[in-house]
């Protein structure tokens, strides 16, 4: 790997969410930032909820999305591996995604080496969670049977419902859900001190929380969650030296 490259981070975009507004412009931004990146991108790791829902039927896959789509298709075809990671809310990406656009699809997360350093990435939603309520719910989306059931729906009505349910959870919970809770309740660093136990990772990457946070787990140990692009755009970067959030702030956005 090139180490004058940099390696580039973004989870929870949540293209396509009913209960947000302004989408079309959150799009655009998230295309932009694509193209801007690519220019000195060696990898990029999308860790999950780029979409609110996706269901990839037999012959059908949710309208929308094509800029995206493009752009992610001419990173994979320059030679830029794009890894996406499957959310609690993209979680029914099969092989349309991959065979389309050449990313390689993750559904479970990932250990690895990036430019020298050990890495854990993941969206992090079930990671360290007590809440039994969502783990069986958790299961029960990644039931084969239940995805088998639900490709018999029609798409317009099965989408449809996806949608509505996805909204009313969305506006139930708040749009961007709670902030920091602190370093005793925020499961993903609970769970990030018992791996880091059992071995040793220099990077905790993850999405899902809708927070951005940079946390020392110790002094060669961080936990990085990466935000969202509701408002402010936050994504990570790494140049093989320093992790680094940063964030693009759309006043068009901050001010609607």
């Amino acid at each position: 790997m090139n180490q004058t490259k940099k390696i580039y981070f973004a989870s929870d975009v949540h293209l396509g969410a009913a209960a947000l507004k302004y989408g079309r412009e959150r799009e655009l931004i998230f295309v932009k930032w694509l193209h801007e990146i690519k220019k000195d991108a060696a990898e990029i790791y999308l860790l999950g909820d780029i979409f609110d829902f996706w269901f990839e039927y037999r012959t059908v896959a949710p309208q929308g999305f094509v800029r995206v789509l493009g752009a992610l298709a001419e990173i994979c075809d320059s030679g830029i591996p794009v890894h996406f990671f499957t959310g609690n809310h993209d979680i029914w990406v099969f092989d349309y995604l991959p065979r389309e656009t050449g990313m390689i699809i993750h559904k479970e997360p990932l250990e690895t080496e990036l430019l020298g350093k050990k890495f854990f990435l993941a969206h992090g939603d079930d990671l360290g969670k007590t809440d039994w309520k969502y783990q069986v719910l958790n299961r029960f989306f990644k039931n084969s049977f239940v995805q088998w059931s639900f490709a018999k729906v029609h798409p317009d009505l099965g989408i449809r419902l996806a949608n509505y349910c996805s909204k009313n959870s969305r506006i139930n919970q708040g749009i961007e859900g709670p902030g920091y809770l602190g370093e005793d309740k925020e499961h993903q660093i609970i769970f990030a001190k018992k791996r880091l136990a059992e071995t040793h990772l220099d990077y905790f990457v993850m999405g899902h929380r809708h927070i951005a946070l940079d946390f020392d787990l110790s002094e060669s140990s961080k936990l990085i969650i990466l935000g969202d692009w509701f408002k402010v755009c936050t994504f990570g970067v790494y140049d093989g030296q320093t992790f680094k959030l940063e964030k693009i702030t759309n006043e068009s956005l901050m001010n609607k």
